[in-house]
């Protein structure tokens, strides 16, 4: 008897080797990289006010 003779093809094997049988696709690099337009930084945002440290501090 050979290996061959003992398989069963249609039963769970089978099964088995049409899901995991082959690898999956390749994804190209350029699939993997996400890009977005970059935004001017804010100049009101970063500006220090020395009021308000004064405040947060020592209130």
């Amino acid at each position: 008897m050979t290996y061959e003779e003992t398989v069963d093809p249609t039963g769970a094997e089978a099964v088995r080797r049409e899901r995991f049988g082959k690898l999956p696709e390749r994804i190209r690099l350029e699939d993997t990289v996400e890009e977005r337009p970059a935004v001017l930084p804010d100049p009101a945002k970063d500006t220090y006010n020395p009021d308000e440290w004064l405040v947060r501090t020592c209130l």
